[in-house]
């Protein structure tokens, strides 16, 4: 049609992606990518985090071996593939950067204003956020169009979706370059507006606490309740005991911040949400949450 745009050409595949962040989710992130054969940099705060990275991706590609998932000789250019560097400037010629630190506001704002100024206005850069705002990201760096998310779902390796987050500045060439990233990566996205706790957090969460409020309100037992998920709705895992495998402290984090951004009520954490907190029963990581994980009694 005549005064329309153009249609958006097929952006190349990514030949060397940046990832920032040394911890669980980031080395998911690199192992993924890597194994598509893209050359990973990774930059590390300390000696001791670039350290622990290398160490939990070949710790977890030597269990894939063993398991006769991948061949030692493909573990090993998978490997060969990822460098940790300390040098911010490292990550310049990267296409696509994707951050995956601590869920803190300032932190990441600190880090892309440094990102903004070593890479070019053509380099995408990505937040794997799971409930803050692009927009507030987007807004220290020189060329907020080129800012997205790419929320990924843990465990990296196996979970499907990868949430493509549009910010209010975010350009067209971005999300399609970032979309495309995201099939590259054998991966399914979905385009999402930048709306706190996007689709997944914004349906997940909510039922979490509903979840918890039932149990407290002496509706059902936490088994029944999570029992009744499983066998009523056909869900994996049912809400509580799902609640145990992100860890209740993450839970309660993520409910405030959906909280503090709708003012709905609804999304205050249960009291005993933060009771569990309170009292180190995190989930699966301490050993204890909603069920026994260290072998006693619930």
């Amino acid at each position: 049609m005549e005064g329309s745009d153009p249609p958006l050409s097929m952006p190349d595949p990514v030949r060397r992606l940046g990832v920032v962040g040394t911890g669980t989710m980031a080395t998911g992130i690199i192992e993924v990518a890597a194994r598509k054969a893209i050359d990973v940099v990774v930059w590390a705060r300390s000696d001791q985090s670039a350290s622990a990275v290398r160490e939990r991706l070949q710790a977890r590609l030597a269990r894939e071996v063993a398991r006769g998932v991948i061949a030692e000789q493909a573990a090993h250019e998978v490997g060969e593939r990822v460098s940790i560097t300390r040098a911010v400037d490292d990550l310049g010629g990267c296409e696509v950067i994707v951050e995956s630190i601590v869920e803190a506001l300032e932190p990441k704002r600190v880090l892309f204003a440094q990102l903004g100024s070593v890479t070019g206005p053509e380099t995408v850069l990505a937040s794997n956020t799971s409930t803050l705002g692009i927009g507030q990201l987007a807004q220290v760096t020189e060329h907020p169009e080129r800012v997205c998310g790419l929320h990924f779902f843990n465990p990296v390796t196996r979970m499907e979706l990868v949430e493509v987050v549009r910010g209010l500045e975010t350009s067209p060439a971005t999300i399609a370059r970032a979309t495309a990233f995201a099939v590259q990566l054998a991966k399914t996205p979905i385009e999402v507006e930048d709306e706190a706790g996007f689709v997944v957090n914004a349906l997940l969460f909510p039922s979490i606490n509903a979840a918890v409020r039932l149990v407290e309100r002496g509706v059902a037992s936490a088994e029944d309740v999570d029992r009744a998920m499983v066998l009523g709705a056909n869900h994996p895992l049912g809400p509580l005991a799902l609640a145990d495998l992100v860890g209740l402290d993450v839970t309660v984090a993520i409910l405030d911040r959906l909280w503090a951004a709708t003012g709905d009520p609804a999304l205050v954490p249960a009291p005993t949400l933060r009771r569990l907190v309170a009292a180190g029963r995190l989930g699966r990581k301490s050993g204890w949450g909603f069920y026994r994980y260290d072998g006693g009694d619930r």
